[in-house]
């Protein structure tokens, strides 16, 4: 059997970046952290081999990094070597694997968190130590409540382990990202599965054998049961129409992605696709969950991927009317109606010869507007262009959009032929524009400096302007560019400038 990869998530801090390989009841495990590396290797459940190597978007310090296990997922610390520099991504290369994620749920602004950040290193480790695995496994009954907070006796714990378990009520554990709230107004940071035990790891630790109150995090949970519904109906829906075959899919925080087995998704393919699910939205068809045994003959027609060696109890099937039957111990609307409206934002290339489908759900399609609609407006009062415009304007400052340049370069020597020093600040232009304004065509000279901390000045000695900005540079021809470190001087240089054109007006 080919090896594949363990899914992996990932986050940023000032001087660790965190990396999670979440493989449940792993063997075999094998952590090499390098200095420009990480090679992981291990065998899952079921007995597949999983291999994942990533080369590092920087240097680290592996013999300060570590990584702990839990029956979940594997945890690695790498230690930065520059400290306090951001990484924008976890790999060298600006090629994101699908099965990378960024973990955002502990992603977080870096303020104020360089004193606790070992603390949470050390602290994180030391729970997943006291993880029991000699516990009996709760009832799971109620997996999928979704009313109103209700009472659930505690199982017995230790008082001293911060992680905790008991009859998860409407807290429920599935591939999906897994539900938070709280137990006693306790915050339940995490809620992990082993076999069919929960695991809640909570910020304090709870006296065993006490009645709590839970509430889960509806907000948190209702999108998740709209992107997953959202899945299971595209994939669904894909598969009929063209026979494009879902391998995974990633519930990501503000996008999900499916991964299609095929080469390439042609956008006549996308906005079919995105037709069929959005019609069968306004169709409202209900959706419902049955539970069958592990011996009756109706498994063997449902879609799933298998069951995992440590399943017990009866199979969950979610059933979407007329359109798909599938495994599921994730939580799901009702009724498609619930969906609200799916938007496929597109696909990209995933790997070898996958496509993968971006798109979103319900709420998030209106949080996605909102923010678009956000930027759109914010462009159009900086650029001071209509929105129609402000792409057309933004292309003419790179590469692909040189040949508008011209023009801009003819309206400053314009402007340039009716002052005798014009000075104005440019920030973030692009070269080839800057070197075009100090080159300019005709006969008419103009002064041109780089206020960011680049000059270009056309005068006989350019060395006294460098010497009132502290700079460095060459030049021949009467002209000279350089770096300035005193741009604060620039009235002088302006006044210098304007005494240079007055004496060889009046020689003239």
């Amino acid at each position: 059997m080919a090896r594949q990869h363990a899914r992996t998530l990932w986050y940023d801090r000032p001087k660790y970046v965190f990396m999670e390989f979440c493989v449940e009841d792993s063997t075999d495990v094998q952590v090499l952290i390098e200095d420009h590396r990480i090679v992981f290797s291990c065998k899952n459940a079921d007995g597949v081999e999983l291999y994942n190597e990533i080369e590092f978007y920087a240097k680290v310090n592996s013999k300060d990094s570590q990584d702990k296990r839990s029956g979940r997922s594997i945890t690695c610390f790498v230690r930065k070597l520059k400290e306090n520099v951001a990484w924008p991504r976890l790999t060298k290369e600006d090629n994101k694997p699908v099965w990378l994620s960024v973990d955002f749920d502990n992603w977080r602004d870096w303020e104020g968190d360089e004193e606790v950040e070992l603390a949470q290193v050390e602290h994180y480790a030391e729970l997943l130590k006291k993880v029991s695995t000699n516990r009996p496994p709760p009832a799971m009954d109620d997996l999928d409540t979704l009313e109103n907070p209700s009472k659930t006796p505690l199982t017995s714990i230790s008082p001293s382990a911060s992680p905790s378990w008991n009859r998860p009520g409407p807290v429920t554990i599935s591939t999906a990202p897994d539900d938070r709230g709280t137990i006693n107004d306790i915050s339940v940071l995490r809620v992990t599965r082993r076999g069919t035990q929960a695991d809640h790891f909570t910020q304090t630790a709870l006296t065993p054998g006490t009645e709590v109150r839970v509430q889960v995090d509806w907000e948190r949970r209702f999108d998740h049961m709209q992107q997953h519904s959202g899945q299971h109906l595209i994939t669904a829906v894909a598969d009929h129409l063209f026979g494009l075959k879902t391998t995974s899919w990633e519930l990501g925080r503000l996008r999900s992605v499916i991964e299609l087995d095929s080469p390439s998704v042609t956008a006549e393919q996308v906005a079919a696709i995105e037709q069929s699910v959005n019609e069968k939205i306004r169709d409202r068809l209900p959706v419902n969950v049955r539970e069958l045994s592990l011996n009756d003959p109706e498994v063997e027609q449902v879609r799933g991927r298998g069951l995992p060696d440590d399943h017990a109890g009866p199979i969950r099937v979610v059933t979407i009317k007329s359109v798909d039957s599938n495994m599921c111990c994730g939580t799901h609307v009702s009724n498609l109606s619930d969906l609200q409206v799916i938007k496929i934002l597109g696909t990209e290339k995933g790997k070898k010869n996958k496509t993968n489908l971006i798109f979103l759900a319900g709420n998030r399609v209106l949080k996605w507007m909102e923010r678009s609609y956000g930027t759109e407006k914010a462009l159009t009062a900086l650029l001071k262009y209509a929105p129609f415009c402000c792409l057309l304007f933004l292309r003419s400052w790179t590469p692909q959009g040189l040949d508008f340049l011209p023009v801009r370069q003819t309206e400053y020597i314009q402007l340039c032929a009716h002052v005798q020093v014009f000075l104005r600040r440019i920030s973030r232009s692009h070269l080839l524009f800057l070197s075009l304004l100090s080159n300019p065509r005709g006969k008419t000279q103009g002064c041109c400096s780089w206020f960011s901390d680049c000059m270009s000045v056309p005068i006989s000695d350019p060395r006294r302007v460098a010497e009132v900005l502290e700079g460095k540079g060459a030049g021949k021809k009467g002209r000279f560019q350089g770096k300035a470190t005193k741009m604060s001087r620039r009235a002088e240089v302006q006044a210098l400038l304007q005494d240079y054109i007055s004496t060889q007006s009046a020689e003239e």
